[in-house]
């Protein structure tokens, strides 16, 4: 039936096609090419995208921990509270225009016991202090309405979109299973959502409480009633707000099958527009092992399962409301100095964002953008750390349609693709766990059709307004450390030393030109983007 067999590598992607008439299809790649060569060979799927993110993925978070706040002996905080964070730093400003937008979520542990300076009160609004016999070791503290409205006006000139976490404790009474029971007390926060309003500030999203869910972090609440509360703040929002309305957004807290579950009948079909959970799968800052399970494919795998299973959870429930991460450190308590904050911890940052991009979540909020041991930025001077570039590349290249992805190697390579973000063809996402192999690796299609033309009274395969063959390029862009040393907080890009210059401004992310017939070469203990406009994926279009 064929009229013609051609086999042709194509942005060094090998497709085989064949047409009658005018017409073109697709049969199975082949790894022909990348065997000769002796390289290894990812295949992505190009027909249909297995899932979609929001085009603000990236996330970050903004905590409330006082400079006292300290770990394992180690106080890491500094001035990076939302109540003392310098918001006239130029790197800061910097930092987040950058992302045009970026995703903050403000809250964490001590939002349950944060109140707001309204007015509405008979209580003074008072900072938190120190006080080891209470949840958290920090009294209640509270926001003046001053601070509210400078740090609006950081994100307003920023261009952040912020999610509030809201106290979700006021009102609580203990109950005989150890929980804490009765219905949220939302006046304080309702006055807080009126004053917000009133002064025109954009809220893309009001998360209530902070790792309330299944056996709680420090105290908890039955999934029962925290959907009962949930349902109050989506009355809440909806009263207040006259226009477009903010996003609903719960739990906030740590993925119990369950709970979860009860929540999200409770709240269906649209009570609750975002599910989120946290993630600090690592264990303890103080664990003296973390490089070894960041390295480990394993390890990195087990997360899997909390996506997979809530994502079970959502589809199987007849529900409008999708998931996000909500918080995620890696490491608890403020994570690990030179871990957490240094070049290694982008193999975990990165391969939790394309796990959890494969599973339709569809933002994921790092704890920290300042604050910690694993912010994305220096907490004192606020250089970015190497976190914060991976993350700018990721925003920058990688669109929000996911495409499934299978390499045929080692295990130490991790392989995720996208869409390219706001261009034409894919992004491939190569992390190489291996600090003694380098990879060659070649990339193939199931269903990037090519279509059938024809020039100088033959048959050619060509991709729609990408020239010839022999035209074609890719855009890499290789992440190393500095001096080679995993736990630097120094990352190069391309050889080539990443850092602010004397006006705070983010240096240029530049990619190499490489040509398309070449395979991508993975270096030891290194990351790869390469966007190849050349695949040319139904899926994308």
């Amino acid at each position: 039936m064929a009229a013609g067999l051609l086999l042709q590598v194509v942005g060094f992607c090998v497709w085989a096609v064949f047409s009658l008439g005018g017409s073109s299809a697709t049969v199975s790649s082949t790894s022909a090419a990348a065997a000769a060569a002796g390289g290894a060979l990812v295949v992505v799927d190009a027909r249909s995208a297995i899932a979609e993110t929001e085009q603000a993925f990236v996330c970050a978070t903004l905590d409330w921990w006082p400079p006292e706040k300290c770990d394992y002996g180690t106080c890491a905080w500094g001035l990076a509270s939302l109540l003392n964070l310098n918001l006239n730093n130029k790197i800061l400003l910097n930092a987040v225009k950058a992302f045009s937008p970026l995703k903050l979520r403000l809250g964490g542990s001590l939002q349950d016991v944060l109140v707001y300076g309204t007015g509405d009160g008979p209580e003074p609004c008072t900072p938190f202090t120190f006080n080891s016999s209470v949840m958290f070791s920090f009294s209640q503290g509270c926001l003046p309405m001053h601070r509210w409205d400078e740090l609006n006006a950081f994100f307003k000139k920023s261009g952040a979109q912020i999610i509030f976490g809201l106290n979700a404790l006021n009102g609580r009474v203990p109950m005989p299973d150890g929980s804490l029971g009765g219905p949220w007390n939302y006046t304080n926060a309702a006055s807080f959502i009126r004053y917000t309003v009133s002064k025109g500030y954009d809220i893309h999203g009001w998360e209530l409480g902070n790792e309330l869910s299944g056996s709680g972090v420090g105290a908890r609440v039955g999934a029962d009633q925290y959907a009962a509360d949930v349902i109050t703040l989506h009355q809440i929002i909806d009263k207040t707000y006259q226009g477009p309305k903010p996003l609903v957004i719960a739990p906030g807290g740590f993925f119990d099958a369950a709970w979860f579950n009860e929540l999200v009948s409770k709240t269906k079909p649209n009570q609750m527009d975002v599910i989120t959970h946290h993630i600090y799968n690592l264990g303890p800052g103080v664990d003296t092992h973390l490089i070894e399970k960041i390295l480990d494919p394993s390890y990195l795998d087990g997360e899997a399962s909390t996506f997979s299973n809530l994502q079970g959870i959502l589809k199987s429930a007849g529900t409008s409301t999708v998931a996000w991460v909500g918080e995620s450190g890696g490491a608890y308590n403020s994570g690990h100095h030179l871990v957490t904050d240094a070049f290694v911890f982008s193999f975990w940052y990165l391969d939790q964002l394309g796990m959890s991009a494969k599973y339709d979540t569809k933002s994921y909020c790092r704890q920290t953008l300042v604050g910690g041991n694993y912010g994305l930025l220096n907490t004192t001077t606020f250089e970015p750390n190497p976190d914060y570039y991976s993350a700018l590349l990721w925003h920058r290249l990688m669109g929000t349609k996911v495409l499934s992805t299978t390499f045929n190697g080692t295990n130490k390579i991790r392989a995720y693709t996208h869409c390219a973000r706001d261009t034409e063809g894919i992004t491939l996402l190569l992390i190489n766990l291996s600090g003694n192999d380098t990879n060659h690796i070649y990339v193939t299609s199931e269903g990037a059709h090519l279509y059938s033309a024809k020039k100088e009274n033959r048959r050619f395969a060509h991709v729609p307004g990408l020239g010839e063959v022999a035209e074609f390029k890719r855009q890499e862009y290789h992440l190393t450390p500095k001096d080679g040393n995993l736990q630097s907080q120094h990352m190069l890009l391309n050889g080539n030393l990443l850092a602010t210059d004397a006006n705070g401004d983010i240096p240029k992310l530049e990619p190499v030109q490489v040509e398309g017939s070449q395979p991508i070469t993975v270096g030891p203990y290194s990351i790869v983007f390469a966007h190849i406009p050349s695949f040319y994926a139904p899926a994308c279009m």
